[in-house]
């Protein structure tokens, strides 16, 4: 048996390379993300760093974390879905080589066993190419997340042998998960269906399959209608996050069926020529190959356009939010003195302070404001207390704190520039999307220095120099926020990228294989070779479309739930130059490699293949 498997990989390398490579870019990706966790969990920390720049360093470990964890779980999720597709194919492409083993005896167990060996051949291979890349890895992630500003520049991620072998683990489990469909598949293939073109032997669409896809599309539209129902923004974001995967899952598992019906409209469009006719018909009728190119796409499109416009929004309601909470007109970096025009100035002042509770020590920072300024300018007002009553050694939890348990009239201890005072807490504000304010306090406690902008209620036809419309100034406080996520979606958008790259390629690789019969009797009926590979070429282009139009479809599902919020169209963010990204970097992607597959197809001549039946 082992033998077996070993010819079969050897014969049929095309088949497995692209699994091989996913395997790899799995192991690594977890060995190197598992040491930077390690590495942010126990952070060194150089001496003479105040407290507060101690927690700002640890925020950022925490951040980085965050990214390593969803790093490690997208190339792991992404590992066993290539794998998996790629031995879908692979038993599709040997349906023949399995009916003649299951002809001369083989039973159903010995089949996939034969499989689940050649997976653990994968594995082994894959994972010992994975960890030199996760030495790599390791510091090319590391770098990544310095110039993110996520981590100093002094950090390093020592060696961990236990990343390497939960890596290794993680390479080995992912490879005979994914096979585990596959080799079931193929014992329950009957041998004279395995060696004729029966129905049943070409059949796509499984009981599961149906299953698996209805269920998750069915799951999908009760879940975009409750976000519709909700008309709750938070709550429209989580939904959309759940969107997102289900959507994903019902296309990629109904895709045999859907990507056809898709691609009736590009190939309405594709009418006119020979090579076009030609492309149409691939579309329409090799079902299986246009479904697994465009399934990867789906998945791409849907999860990274779907998070990235999630987040997108998320951070333009703060803007719009803030806009509408503000009665102020203009906003001014800078203190404004009272003079002619100047109805209402709200001065606030940001500083580092550090509030104790108990035996628990937060470092933040603290907004020193006018509470009368405060109340003229904004619409916000406590849940519980009153803005009134803060002055003196008083304190107002603000949004950011609204939900840790803070209770009104007790006492905290406040650390501001070298004093340490007991303050009371009169006022706990309600929560807002906005969380970066933590602490109000009265500015007649503020030490010298702080970060200083005023909120400004100015006279008919005053104006001031330097200053910003309250418009403005909200939606840079929206698209600061976004920026601070754009490290982080890049980094994944990357991994991804590279994912599914892998995945179109292989699966235009194994088509192609599989396609030298076919193209050669194209060259038989008067094709040329360049016409045959200019066939590869539209079929592939319009496959990326399809692919890119039904991942947006997904994507559009989950943010429909932001534009029924109460900010409605005005906190959506469609992320249009990364779809177009996404699309243009697909198109070559795909593109080349259905050329260069094509080409080599070709190189025979044809009646080389003709003569016989591979």
């Amino acid at each position: 048996m082992l033998r077996l498997s070993v010819g079969a990989m050897r014969d049929r390398w095309q088949l497995f390379a692209g699994a091989v490579v996913a395997v790899a870019l799995g192991v690594g990706l977890v060995q190197s993300g598992m040491q930077v966790l390690a590495a942010t969990d126990r952070p060194v920390l150089p001496s003479g760093l105040s407290a507060y720049e101690r927690v700002r360093v640890r925020e950022g470990y925490v951040g980085a974390a965050t990214l390593m964890g969803m790093s490690v779980m997208l190339a792991v999720f992404l590992t066993v879905f290539i794998v998996s597709t790629t031995f879908g194919f692979t038993v599709v492409q040997r349906r023949r080589e399995l009916g003649l083993l299951r002809l001369i005896g083989a039973q159903r167990g010995y089949v996939s066993l034969m499989l689940m060996c050649e997976a653990v051949l994968l594995g082994l291979l894959g994972t010992a190419i994975g960890v030199l890349i996760g030495l790599l890895g390791t510091w090319a992630q590391s770098n990544l997340l310095i110039e993110l500003g996520m981590l100093p520049e002094w950090f390093h991620a020592p060696w961990e042998q236990g990343a390497m072998w939960s890596a290794m683990i993680v390479g080995m489990s992912t490879a005979l998960i994914g096979v585990l469909t596959a080799a079931w598949r193929a014992s329950r293939v009957s041998a004279l269906d395995a060696i004729t073109d029966s129905p049943r032997a070409m059949r796509v669409m499984t009981a599961w399959r149906w299953f698996w896809g209805l269920s998750a599309a069915a799951c999908t539209v009760l879940l975009v209608i409750a976000a519709q129902a909700a008309r709750d923004l938070v709550a429209g974001l989580m939904i959309g996050l759940v969107v997102m995967i289900s959507g994903s899952i019902a296309l990629s598992q109904l895709s045999p069926v859907v990507v056809p019906l898709a691609g009736r409209l590009p190939a309405a469009v594709l009418r006119g020529n020979l090579i076009t006719d030609l492309a149409r018909a691939g579309i329409l009728h090799a079902v299986r190959r246009s479904a697994a190119t465009a399934a990867p796409l789906i998945v791409l499109v849907s999860l990274v356009v779907g998070l990235w416009g999630t987040f997108g929004s998320l951070a333009k309601a703060v803007g719009v939010e803030q806009e509408r909470l503000i009665t102020a007109d203009l906003v001014v970096d800078h203190a404004v003195p009272a003079g002619p025009g100047i109805e209402v100035a709200s001065p606030q002042t940001a500083v580092p302070v550090a509030v104790t509770r108990g035996t628990r020590t937060i470092y933040s920072e603290a907004i020193g404001i006018d509470p009368a300024a405060y109340q003229q300018t904004h619409k916000l007002r406590p849940r519980k207390g009153s803005l009134d009553r803060l002055v003196g050694r008083t304190i107002a939890i603000g949004p950011g704190m609204a939900a840790e348990g803070y209770k009104l009239g007790s006492t905290l201890t406040i650390a501001l520039g070298n004093r340490k005072l007991p303050v009371k807490v009169v006022a706990i504000m309600p929560e807002t999307l906005d969380v970066s304010e933590n602490f109000f306090v009265p500015r007649t406690l503020l030490p010298a220095g702080g970060r200083t902008e005023t909120l400004v209620k100015v006279a008919p036809g005053h104006e001031i120099a330097d200053a910003q419309t309250v418009e403005q100034w909200a939606r840079e406080r929206g698209e600061a926020q976004q920026r601070s996520n754009s490290g982080l979606f890049a980094a994944l958008m990357g991994l991804a990228g590279i994912f599914t790259a892998v995945a179109v390629v292989n699966a235009v690789v194994m088509s192609t294989a599989d396609r030298r019969r076919e193209f050669a009797l194209a060259r038989m009926a008067g094709l040329t070779r360049g016409q045959v590979v200019q066939v590869a070429l539209v079929e592939s282009a319009a496959v990326v479309i399809i692919g890119v139009l039904l991942g947006s479809l997904v994507a559009g599902a989950a943010l429909a739930g932001i534009a029924a919020g109460p900010y409605g169209l005005a906190a959506l963010a469609i992320p249009w130059r990364l779809l177009g990204l996404i699309f243009a970097a697909a198109m070559v992607v795909v593109g080349a490699a259905a050329a260069v597959t094509a080409h080599r197809a070709t190189n025979p001549q044809p009646i080389s293949l003709l003569a016989g039946r591979e």
